[in-house]
Formats: structure tokens, sequence, C-alpha cells
């Protein structure tokens, strides 16, 4: 019951990350799902199926709302889904042993790239509610998304939402709606390839209930926390314990302990550090609050 609780715990967690960066909620609950004791394979596919849940209620939401790009959504999220299923079924194909370094990999990466992003440069704004952005740019863009998404247990969110709103030819809250919109067949997809690579060995259904439960619950307060926290320094925050958890993941799966394990751990605290304060620094000087559309719309 303890753990079910904790999981419950983190998929609330993962939830209001997910609400003020628009990206984070498998990335986060993966890592987390990964430090329980679940392996690589049961803990994405775990995910997954719970953010099927938060992906329809997040779907209907921003659809009330107008902030969905139909057009987008499919240009985006059926090759995501192709991505997905091919991403699921190469995870469970790997060994326990194998897949846990590549998990690490990609989840640190992601998490790199989100202290970077964040911390340095974060995406750009437009108002225009069509994205303009055509096949031969979102379909490829759906693809690696996807497949990323399977492999890492989470990715969907900072490799195309960061993507298109790096653009900066589409509004904010339109990205952001059409990349939860079609996040659910992404998730279906990603699902599906599990349960035929895997059946339900490893996947503790109970912690999918808990998963969702306390994304559910999360949903409403991450909307309201949007429109206060900065997502410049959350999104530091964030993407700095990502890198270091999955870090301590990679050390351990090739051997290196001691002072070199050490050393390297030291060094990246002490990167994700620098890059908060450069972050608050930053927010300082020029901050960005959300406009109020875009806080009722950055929670997934």
């Amino acid at each position: 019951m303890k753990k079910l609780i904790v999981v419950g715990l983190v998929g609330l967690g993962a939830q209001l990350i997910d609400g003020a960066l628009g990206m984070g909620y498998g990335v986060t609950s993966t890592t987390l799902l990964l430090i329980a004791g679940l392996s690589p394979a049961a803990a994405s596919a775990s995910v997954h199926l719970a953010e099927m849940g938060t992906n329809i209620a997040s779907g209907v939401s921003h659809h009330k709302l107008g902030n969905t790009d139909w057009k987008l959504v499919l240009r985006l999220g059926v090759p995501g889904a192709i991505g997905a299923f091919a991403g699921a079924t190469f995870l469970s194909k790997l060994s326990t042993e194998g897949a846990e370094p590549v998990m690490a990999i990609i989840l640190g990466l992601l998490g790199l790239y989100i202290l970077v992003r964040f911390a340095l440069r974060p995406p750009a704004q437009s108002r225009a509610r069509v994205s303009p952005h055509r096949g031969r740019f979102l379909a490829p863009l759906g693809v690696v998304g996807g497949f990323v998404d399977a492999t890492g247990g989470g990715g969907w969110g900072p490799v195309t939402t960061t993507s298109l709103l790096s653009a900066g030819k589409t509004a904010p809250r339109t990205v952001v709606g059409s990349v939860d919109t079609s996040e659910f067949l992404v998730s279906a997809s990603a699902s599906l390839g599990f349960l035929i690579g895997l059946g339900t060995a490893g996947i503790n259904l109970g912690f999918v209930a808990a998963l969702l439960i306390g994304g559910l619950i999360a949903a409403p307060i991450a909307a309201m926390l949007v429109s206060k926290l900065p997502a410049r320094v959350l999104g530091t925050a964030v993407g700095g314990l990502i890198l270091l958890t999955n870090l301590r993941t990679l050390l351990k799966a090739f051997d290196i302990e001691g002072a070199t394990s050490t050393v390297a751990l030291i060094a990246v605290a002490v990167l994700w550090v620098v890059a908060v304060v450069v972050a608050i620094g930053k927010h300082r000087r020029n901050p960005q609050p959300a406009s109020e559309p875009e806080s009722e719309l950055a929670s997934r």
C-alpha cells in the first residue's frame, strides 16, 4: 500500500512538472519508477498506459478551450504513433541489463537538453493559432518523438513541443494543446507495442492506476501553478534532476564506482546548480509571466 501511495505521488509530481513545462510527465515518472525497481520496459509500459487516461482528459480540455489545431494533431500524431510502436517493440526485445543503460542514456540526454534549453534560451513565442508547418517537417519529427518516447519512457514533449516552440511560428497554447492531444495516439500505440512484446508480464496495474489517479488530481493544480512558476527556472531544475538521476544509473550499469563516480556526480551537480542560478538571474532581469491563455493551456 505504501508503495502505491508513493507511485501515486510520483504521478502527481510528474503531472505538476508537465503542466508547468508542457513536457516532462513521461521522463520524470519513468525515472522515478526505475528507482522504485521496475524494469525499463515495464516502467515505460506502465507510464504509457497511465498516460492514455491523462491524454484523454487533457485533449478534451484543450479542444473545449480552442487550443487544438487538428491538422497539426494528425500530421504529428500519426507518424508519432508509428515511431512509438517501433520503439516499444525494440525496447521489449532488449534484456533488462541491455535496456537499462539505453534508457538511462536517452533520459539523461533529454534531461541535459531540458536543463540547457530552459537555462539559456527558453522556447520562442508566436501568436499564430494555426501551425504553418507541413508534413515534411512534422512527419519525421513525429516519428523521432514517438520512438524516443517509447524507448526512453518519455520524450514526446521534450522532442516535439520544444521543437515546435523553438521554431517560433505557432502560438504556445496551440502547440501545447495539439501536442497533448496527439500524444494519445503515441501512448496508445506504445502501449499496444509493449503488450505485444511483453504481454502483461512485469506491468503492475496497481502502479498504472496510482500514476493515473495522481496525474488526474494534479491536472487542475498544474493549470493554476503554471501561471505563477517561472518555466525557465522550473525547467532548469527538473532537467538537472533527470540528468543527475540517470547518470547514477549509467555509472552503475557500466560498473563505474569509487572516486570516478563521485567526481562525475559532483561535476553534474555543480553544473545543475550553476544552471539554476543562471536561470534565476535571467528571470529576474527579464521576467516572462505567462499570459492568461497560455496559463490555461499549459497543463497536460
